[in-house]
This record gives structure tokens, sequence and C-alpha cells, in this order.
């Protein structure tokens, strides 16, 4: 399976477009939004629909500048699937995720963001590949350092160590775009808005 993840696209409609035409020219076979696709809710036209119009399954989560109402509106006008709290599974491939940070309009405790992943994570526990999505990035990871305001999240952390997927997708911190690490076996990847192709 091929992926393009971004995250951070702030109501960019330029930059949703170009990375739909990436994911038609790369044939890419599923599309994950890590959330940040509003500018403070400002704007939601022309940011899920380009990558609809091209043909391609989408997911995607909430960030902290969008409420999980407007996620859930974007998925049901578009036909895609909101992971906050669910997951789906694509084969013996599986993803769950939790939307919204640990500050911003749509503020969650840390307890809220590890327990929306150990319930997502439930229904495809047993699947061969596991992607957990968020937008917050995780505590003590590299990440930490590109920002002195923008604290990772200790439920992430949490839910890394205790579920321990193959892959976790995030963004959050524009300064560490494209980084990625290692977290115990778990690649962490901050996709950024310019967005990451995942081949699984």
């Amino acid at each position: 399976m091929k992926i393009l993840a971004s995250g951070d696209i702030h109501g960019d409609t330029n930059l949703a477009k170009r990375l739909a035409e990436r994911a038609k020219k790369e044939n890419v076979d599923l599309v994950v939004l890590c959330g940040d696709l509003t500018y403070g809710e400002q704007s939601t036209e022309n940011i899920v629909g380009p990558f609809v119009k091209a043909g391609k399954k989408v997911v995607l989560i909430p960030g902290n500048h969008e409420t999980i109402a407007t996620a859930d509106f974007l998925a049901e006008k578009y036909g895609a699937v909101n992971l906050h709290g669910y997951s789906i599974k694509l084969g013996d491939i599986g993803l769950f995720g939790a939307g919204g940070a640990n500050l911003g309009l749509f503020q969650l405790s840390e307890d809220e963001i590890y327990d929306l992943l150990k319930k997502s994570h439930e229904k495809i526990k047993d699947l061969k590949t596991r992607i957990m999505v968020t937008h917050v990035h995780p505590k003590d990871s590299m990440m930490e350092k590109f920002s002195s305001f923008v604290v990772g999240s200790k439920g992430v952390t949490k839910a890394i160590n205790a579920f321990k997927p193959d892959i976790l997708l995030c963004s959050h911190v524009h300064e560490a775009e494209g980084i990625e690490e290692k977290i115990g076996n778990t690649k962490v990847v901050n996709v950024g808005k310019e967005g990451k192709i995942i081949d699984i």
C-alpha cells in the first residue's frame, strides 16, 4: 500500500490541490490528513474535495484548529473517514487515530488522547501492520525540540509504548516537518504540510 500523508494545510486550497495532484501522479492508495485542515475553522472549502476529485480514498482527523464536528462534517460531505477514536482495516493494514492536541481550539486532556487511541486500536490490534494517526507529536520526541511552546503529548507517548504501532503519522510542529525518528520500534513521522509518501 502507498499512502500520501499530510497535515497543517490550514485552509490553503492551492496546497490541497497540489497535494491531490501528487497523490494522483504517485498513484497512492490512500490519503491521510493529520489535522489542522483549517485555520481556526475559517475555511473548509476545497481542502478535502481535491483528493476525492482525484479519485483517492481519504482518512482524516481534526487538529487543534478545528472541532470534531468540523472533521465529521468534512468526512461526511466528501465520503472520507474521520479516524478520531475510530479505526479502519484495509487488508492486513489497520489505521487508528485521535485528533486534537493538548492546546488550541480543539483541546483534549492527555487521558482523553490516550483513551481515544486505546479504543480505536482495539479493533485492529491483531492486524499485521498498524498505523497510528495523531495531530500532536509525542512527548520526549525529537520534534519537541523544534518548538519552545508546542509541547508533545504524554498520551501519545503512552499509546506508542502500550500498543507499539509500526508507524505514527503526525504533524502539528511546523518547524519539524519531514522529521523521522524511532520510539522503540515505532517509526514516527512528522508528515508536514508538503506531505510524505509512505510505502507499506
